[in-house]
Parts: C-alpha cells; sequence; structure tokens
C-alpha cells in the first residue's frame, strides 16, 4: 500500500468481480482503481496523478466507461447493503430524508439579491 487511499487485499476481494477481465488494457484493475481512490480522496486533477499511478487519460478512460456501464453505483449499493446488514438493519433503506431548507435558500436568495434583503447605508431611515 503506498497510499491511504489504496485498497487493501480484504477490500479489493469485496469489489474485484464488478470489473471484467480481458479487456485491453495494460494496467491491471486494482491500480486503476487506486487511482481513482486517490483522485476521491485528494480531489487532485487527472493531469496531477502521481507519476506511480497509471496514466492519467488511461484513469480517465477507465473511471468514465465504469461510470458508463454502472459499475461504480453497483459497488456502491453492494456496500451499502453489506454494511447495513454488519449493522444487524435490513439492507435495503426504508425512508429516506430530503434537506428542503436548501431549496428555500435558494428561491429566497434570487428574490433579495446579494445584501439578503437588508437595507443599505444610504437607504436606512435615520431619525
Amino acid at each position: 500500500m503506498r497510499y491511504t487511499s489504496d485498497l487493501t487485499d480484504a477490500q479489493w476481494e469485496i469489489i474485484k468481480d464488478y470489473f471484467p477481465i480481458g479487456n485491453k488494457s495494460k494496467y491491471e484493475k486494482r491500480e486503476l482503481v487506486n487511482a481513482v481512490l486517490y483522485l476521491v480522496k485528494t480531489g487532485c486533477q487527472w493531469r496531477n496523478l502521481p507519476k506511480d499511478f497509471p496514466n492519467w487519460k488511461a484513469v480517465s478512460m477507465f473511471y468514465y466507461r465504469a461510470q458508463k456501464k454502472g459499475i461504480w453505483a453497483g459497488i456502491l449499493k453492494m456496500l451499502v447493503k453489506k454494511t447495513r446488514k454488519s449493522n444487524g438493519r435490513n439492507e435495503n433503506p426504508t425512508y429516506a430524508l430530503i434537506d428542503s431548507q436548501s431549496v428555500k435558500t435558494v428561491y429566497n436568495s434570487e428574490k433579495r439579491g446579494y445584501d439578503g434583503g437588508k437595507k443599505r447605508k444610504e437607504e436606512k431611515d435615520i431619525s
């Protein structure tokens, strides 16, 4: 393991079947996944990926192809079920919460402008 974002052997065993073998990539799937996890964890740009990872273009193509095929969504869904089950809960959530405050905030900010509806100094009544 080179980086804290790298998968352990046990973690890789859980998700490796989501990545089909037999494509023409010269890089191992685990290295590509580790590169994607590094990008997600650090927030760096594709081109700033450290040189000990596969080429940034290969990592980018790998990520977007997996995204298009639904691989990342499938992994996340499986991990949620596994985590919920290990915590003694039902695998499938029965409800979800929506934060409606963020919607109200966006709507109100459009009406009020940059100052949040406050009067500017020159508009205040001086009595």
